[in-house]
């Protein structure tokens, strides 16, 4: 059974999966095999909830693929162009092909070929698509030669230099039992189905996603170099070529049939800004935070969308499924920082509320703690019918996350815990009839991100959170300033929680870059009282306690009214809540606290280190993104810990932006000092990691600390445990 099975579980996912956007799903099912519509070129067709590549594959059949070459400019300076800076040709001949981890011409596959109307190769699959990565489509245009894997999610096989660098570099990483092992998990061998048989039609597809531009004067060599410089590119194609070696005994689902999650996100953002004709170049901080979304009929009727993960969990074909889509309304400010050092500040008023959401896709639950998947996130438009029509796209990415086990068979995990990063652009468009066009970027983005998943529950009551200790971490950032036009904070400490009262006490770090561009820090303590309460949630079955939660100063938010220092959730128990901080004293930002533990600190195991730190340095902004390091506890005072970073970095006097570089480095040993009451901190040398850890010695969360060199470093970085 080959493609046909993928076809419809693929179709089962787009059902089952989603938050608020069944509607949507329903009609992709609904369109996908059989929407006649000429060939579209992703350049004139730019639209929300798709990702950025268009799919061509309308007209064929069930067995069918329609293939897309796309080439560099300097080698069809003439041809149609696309995105990315392709141009679109038609090859000059096309083969297809069995091969192997040594990318061998093993004999043609059996198939048939036709010219469709609009002179594109069709070809025909006699015993149905391919699933595994051993049938390539190989074309040449001229001296240019480039090949794509068969298994692609959308029968729209797009031959370039993002399906050549995969090609190349993922089946030559295989030795010859895991390539078999991929090629029995796709073709059911033993009778035992295999989720992960889909990855490779994921990966296919997904790569051609990446919104990264080939210089027109690029050759496919030169290409392919470039690709090999964007570390974001490179570590999501290595992160799924091993995802693809996990087997049947891996793909688990969650207890439940379904669970929501209310979602606090924060989105942290180095870039460079086109936006404005005397400010182009310039580098650019930027902070999401998420939002709920209020939704008003022309009637008056008001409704909401709260940021949101589902996951859904089924059976297909005796496939355990776990698939999860999420939607997460977020608001925006911005600081940009031009050569000379002047500053500018963009504040939430600046944008539309905006949205990440991910394409619903399946995923892996490995041995019940790690949710592992390759995500699509959707374009999104703002400024419809204005002057400027934006589009936002983004990057795909790798998700690593942990997830909690569950209480009971009836419910999902209690929590799911993630950070990631995804590069994009902000593009202008042009209406053209009922098209949008691409125009010129606006922005270049790079994103690192954390999410904190928690579950909802129906009739949540907040009072499971008094008479409780807790450990406290935040990060925020203020912009705008005039004094000083960017600060980052972040603080660690406790609360006390009697009746929604708040008894703090937390000391402070900021890190700051004053108007004369000079970088300095500074401490501080933060001893206010605060008040949390839940937020009254507006659902379709009518007003509910859900698990979400306002945070103020001196007295409660009324329903549905902006709190004074942020919005959040918490757990069903209140062992973890999380807040987003959004237009507070503190600025905007992410705070977690977790119930102060009665076990003792962990002194074992492996941990991934996930997260985010922001350095400040006389003449340089850097984002350092971490990706999937390891933290590994050797005892009760000792650590290791190996860094996996992608760093971008802008450079003020040059008004440069760096790639999103991939930094990998030998372990390093730490110390390892507890205090009690569940804080902990590890060090060496200048990095300091400092926070606490859960009840379960599952999961740390830590506040950064880094003053390597001439740059100062503040962050915030979760560990979660790796079975």
């Amino acid at each position: 059974m080959r493609i046909t099975l993928g076809i419809f579980l693929t179709s089962i996912i787009l059902i089952t999966s989603g938050c608020g956007g069944g509607d949507d799903a329903l009609k992709a099912v609904r369109n996908d095999p059989n929407d006649f519509a000429d060939i579209k070129n992703p350049v004139d067709d730019f639209t929300s909830g798709s990702t950025g590549d268009s799919n061509n594959a309308g007209g064929l059949e069930s067995n069918e693929v329609r293939i897309t070459m796309e080439v560099p400019g300097s080698i069809a300076p003439d041809a149609e162009l696309t995105r990315r800076n392709l141009r679109i040709v038609q090859p000059d001949r096309v083969s297809v092909y069995r091969t192997n981890p040594g990318l061998q011409n093993l004999g043609a596959a059996d198939i048939d070929t036709r010219t469709d109307s609009n002179g594109y190769t069709v070809i025909t699959f006699k015993n149905g698509l391919p699933l595994a990565p051993d049938v390539i489509i190989d074309a040449t245009y001229g001296n240019a030669r480039m090949r794509a894997f068969a298994a692609d999610a959308d029968r729209d096989v797009k031959v370039n230099p993002f399906s050549e660098y995969l090609v190349r570099n993922t089946l030559p990483t295989y030795t010859a039992g895991e390539f078999q092992s991929i090629l029995d998990c796709a073709e059911d061998a033993g009778g035992q189905l295999c989720l992960n048989k889909y990855v490779w039609s994921t990966i296919a597809d997904q790569v051609h996603d990446f919104e990264i531009d080939i210089p027109t004067t690029a050759t496919v060599d030169s290409a392919l170099a470039l690709l090999e410089d964007h570390g974001d590119f490179v570590s999501y194609v290595a992160s799924m070529a091993d995802y693809a070696l996990l087997d049947d005994t891996s793909s688990g689902k969650i207890s439940a049939s379904s669970a929501d999650y209310n979602s606090v996100f924060l989105g942290v953002e180095l870039g460079q800004t086109f936006m404005e004709s005397t400010l182009s170049g310039s580098g650019q901080w930027g902070v999401r935070t998420a939002q709920e979304e209020m939704l008003q009929d022309s009637s008056g009727g008001v409704g909401y969308v709260y940021p949101a993960l589902t996951l859904t969990s089924f059976d297909a074909f005796n496939i355990k499924v776990t698939s999860l889509a999420s939607d997460i309304p977020y608001d925006r400010e911005t600081l940009i920082h031009q050569a000379g050092n002047q500053f500018f500040a963009r504040g939430s008023d600046q944008w539309e509320l905006n949205t990440h959401a991910s394409s619903p896709g399946a995923a892996t639950l490995l041995s019940d703690i790690r949710l592992l998947a390759g995500r699509a996130l959707y374009q999104s438009i703002t400024g419809r019918g204005s002057s400027r029509i934006i589009g936002w796209t983004r990057n795909p990415y790798y998700l690593d996350a942990y997830t909690s086990t569950p209480a009971n068979d009836k419910t999902g995990p209690d929590r799911v815990v993630s950070s990631f990063f995804s590069a994009g652009k902000a593009i202008e468009l042009e209406a053209s009839g009922q098209e949008l066009k691409r125009l010129g970027t606006l922005e270049e983005q790079h994103v690192s991100m954390i999410e904190l998943d928690l579950l909802r529950q129906q009739g949540f009551d907040a009072s499971v959170l008094d008479g409780r200790t807790y450990n406290t971490v935040f990060l925020s950032s203020q912009f705008g300033d005039s004094a000083q036009p960017i600060r980052f904070e972040s603080g660690l400490g406790t609360w006390q929680v009697n009746n929604g009262d708040i008894t703090q006490s937390a000391d402070t770090e900021s890190l700051f870059r004053d108007n004369s561009g000079t970088v300095m820090t500074g401490s501080g303590t933060l001893t206010e009282s605060w008040i949390v309460s839940p937020r009254l949630s507006r659902l379709s079955s009518g007003d509910a306690d859900i698990g979400r939660l306002n945070l103020d100063i001196a007295s409660e938010a009324a329903d549905f009214e902006q709190p004074d220092l942020g919005m959040g959730a918490s757990t069903p128990d209140g062992s973890l809540v999380a807040f987003n901080l959004d237009d507070s004293p503190l600025g905007d930002g992410f705070l977690i606290a977790a119930a102060q533990p009665n076990t003792t600190a962990p002194s074992a195991g492996a941990y991934r280190l996930q997260g985010f730190a922001l350095g400040l340095a006389p003449d340089t902004n850097h984002l350092r993104h971490f990706d999937n390091s390891l933290l590994t506890i050797t005892s009760g005072s000792s650590a290791t810990l190996s860094l996996r970073t992608l760093d971008s970095q802008h450079d003020v006097t040059s008004e440069t932006l760096s790639n999103a570089t991939l930094n990998e480095t030998a372990a390093t040993s730490l110390s390892y000092a507890t205090s009690g009451n569940g804080q902990v901190t590890f060090s060496a040398g200048n990095l300091t990691l400092e926070g606490f850890h859960t009840a379960d010695g599952e999961q740390f969360y830590f506040r950064l600390r880094d003053t390597s060199g001439t740059e100062e470093q503040v962050g915030l970085v979760i560990a979660t445990r790796i079975p």
